[in-house]
C-alpha cells in the first residue's frame, strides 16, 4: 500500500511534536541536577555530534559550509530565543500551561504575514486572532500568582518562532535537510555554552544529567528534523492543523512526569487556542476551494 505524502507530512508533524515535547520534558527534569545554560550546552554537544555523524554518513558533509547562509543562521538566533524562553518558563510553570502559550505562533504567523507581506486578513481570522490571544492569557492567567510572570515570559516563545517561520520562505530550499537543521542545533548549543560561562556556577554533571540531555539531545534533532521535513514533503494547509497535537503531547507529559493538573481557565484556554488555530485553518481551505 502505497502512503501519500500528505499522510507520511501529517504523521511527522505529530511525532515531532511528541519528540520536542520530551525534550522539554527531559529539560524539566534536568532543572533539578543543573542550571539551565548548562543543561542546554550539554544538549546541544550530544544533538550536534548526532547530527554531524549522520551527515559524513550520508555523504553531505561538502554541504556543511552551507549551514553558514544568514537565513538559516537567523532561524537558528530566533529558536534559540524561543528556546530559552519556554525552558526558564519550564521551571515554574506546568509543561501543558506553556505548550498551550506556544501555540499561539501560527495565529502571529498570519498577523505578521498580513502587516509585512501585505496579505489578506480578512474579518473572521481577525476575530479568530483575538478569541486565540485570549485563549493564551486564560492559560498564563497573569496576576495570578508568581508564576504568572513565567507565563507572560513563555510569550516570548511564540513571538520569536512567528518571526522564525516568516523568514523560512527565504532559505535556499536546496540544503539537505540536516545541515538546516544543524544550523539550528549549534546556534541552540552556543547559546548554552555562552550562557553557562557568563551567568550559571556550572556543576560537576551526575549520571541522571548525562542520561537526560543524551536523550534531549537526541529527540530535539530528531524533532526538529521531522518538523522541517513534514513541511517539504506535504501541504502546508493539510499538515499544518497537527501541531496542535503538541497540546496533548504536552498534557500527556505534565500528567505522567510531574503530575501536573490543569485548572478550569487554562484547560479553557487551551480549548480556545486549539479550536481557533483549527478554525482558521478550515477557513483558509474553504476560501482556496471556492476561489
Amino acid at each position: 500500500m502505497t502512503v501519500s505524502p500528505n499522510l507520511r507530512a501529517i504523521l511527522a508533524m505529530v511525532a515531532a511534536m511528541g519528540l520536542l515535547v520530551a525534550s522539554d520534558s527531559c529539560m524539566k527534569l534536568g532543572l533539578a541536577y543543573a542550571p539551565l545554560f548548562q543543561l542546554m550546552a550539554i544538549r546541544g554537544l550530544v544533538s550536534v555530534t548526532l547530527c554531524l555523524v549522520l551527515i559524513v554518513a550520508l555523504g553531505q558533509a561538502a554541504q556543511l559550509p552551507r549551514m553558514f547562509n544568514g537565513w538559516l543562521a537567523a532561524r537558528g538566533v530566533l529558536e534559540t530565543v524561543a528556546n530559552i524562553a519556554f525552558t526558564s518558563a519550564l521551571a515554574f510553570v506546568a509543561i501543558a500551561d506553556v505548550t498551550a502559550i506556544a501555540q499561539t505562533c501560527p495565529l502571529l504567523v498570519l498577523l505578521g504575514a498580513w502587516a509585512f507581506r501585505g496579505e489578506k486578513l480578512g474579518l473572521a481570522r481577525g476575530l479568530l486572532i483575538l478569541v486565540g490571544i485570549a485563549g493564551a492569557l486564560l492559560v498564563a492567567q497573569p496576576g495570578a500568582g508568581a508564576a504568572s510572570f513565567y507565563a507572560m515570559l513563555a510569550f516570548l516563545t511564540p513571538l520569536a518562532a512567528a518571526v522564525r517561520d516568516l523568514i523560512t520562505p527565504n532559505a535556499p530550499k536546496d540544503v539537505p535537510p540536516l545541515v538546516a537543521t544543524l544550523a539550528v542545533m549549534v546556534c541552540l548549543g552556543a547559546a548554552g555554552l555562552i550562557g553557562m560561562l557568563a551567568f550559571n556556577e556550572p556543576v560537576t554533571p551526575v549520571l541522571p544529567v548525562w542520561l537526560l540531555m543524551g536523550l534531549a539531545g537526541a529527540m530535539s534533532l530528531a524533532g526538529h528534523l521531522l518538523l522541517y521535513l513534514a513541511y517539504r514533503i506535504g501541504q502546508a494547509r493539510t499538515v499544518a492543523p497537527f501541531m496542535y497535537s503538541l497540546t496533548i503531547w504536552a498534557v500527556l507529559s505534565g500528567l505522567v512526569l510531574f503530575g501536573e493538573i490543569p485548572n478550569a481557565l487554562a484547560i479553557a484556554g487551551m480549548a480556545l487556542i486549539s479550536a481557533t488555530g483549527l478554525a482558521i485553518i478550515w477557513l483558509d481551505g474553504r476560501q482556496r476551494r471556492e476561489g
